[in-house]
C-alpha cells in the first residue's frame, strides 16, 4: 500500500515538472506561421461593439416588453424554454438568493448589469446565428427577459437611455476593479 502511495507521488511529481518545463520554454515563433489571414480596419471595427456597464457603447434603437415576447418566442425559446426557464441552453429565469447552499446563476440572480445582456445578446444570439438580430430586436428581448425576471414592469421599452438605468438584483454583489 505505501509502495503504492509513493509511486502515485512520483509519478504526479513527474507530471507536474513536465508540465511546467513544457510551460516556461522559450520557444517561440519568429515570423508568420501560416494561420489565417490579415483583416481590415472596417472588417475590426464590426466586431468591435462591446457595451460597458454603464451603456458606453449602446446603439440607437429602442424595444418593449410586449415586441420582446414575440422574438424570444421565434429566435430563443427552441434553446431556453418558452418563459426562458432553461432548455438545451441555459436557463434565464429565477435563480433565488445567491447566498444558499445551491445558488443558481441566471441573468435575473446574477448578472450586475442589465446592458450585458443586451451586449452578449447582440453578439453572441441566437447561437445559429449570432448578430442576426437587429438592435432594435436585442433591445425588445433584453426588456423581455428583464420582465421575465421581474425586473422590470410589463409595459417597459428599452433603450440606450432607459436600459442602463435597470438595477440588476446582484448589481453590488461583484467588487469593482478600478482601471
Amino acid at each position: 500500500m505505501v509502495d503504492k502511495f509513493i509511486w502515485n507521488k512520483v509519478l504526479l511529481s513527474a507530471t507536474l515538472f513536465g508540465l511546467i518545463t513544457a510551460c516556461s520554454s522559450g520557444y517561440q515563433v519568429k515570423g508568420s506561421t501560416g494561420l489565417g489571414k490579415p483583416i481590415t480596419e472596417d472588417q475590426l471595427q464590426a466586431w468591435n461593439i462591446d457595451i460597458n456597464g454603464a451603456g458606453v457603447g449602446l446603439p440607437v434603437g429602442s424595444g418593449s416588453v410586449a415586441e420582446g415576447e414575440v422574438v424570444f418566442q421565434q429566435q430563443c425559446a427552441s434553446c431556453h424554454g418558452a418563459q426562458g426557464q432553461g432548455g438545451v441552453a441555459n436557463r434565464l429565469v429565477g435563480g433565488g438568493g445567491l447566498n444558499t447552499a445551491s445558488p443558481i446563476k441566471t441573468v435575473g440572480s446574477y448578472w450586475p448589469y442589465a446592458t450585458t445582456i443586451f451586449d452578449y445578446t447582440r453578439r453572441a444570439m441566437p447561437y445559429n446565428s449570432p448578430q442576426s438580430l437587429s438592435n432594435d430586436q436585442v433591445y425588445a428581448v433584453t426588456a423581455y427577459i428583464l420582465y421575465l425576471n421581474q425586473i422590470v414592469p410589463k409595459d417597459s421599452v428599452m433603450n440606450a437611455q432607459t436600459l442602463p438605468l435597470v438595477k440588476m438584483p446582484n448589481r453590488n454583489g461583484f467588487v469593482p476593479i478600478e482601471r
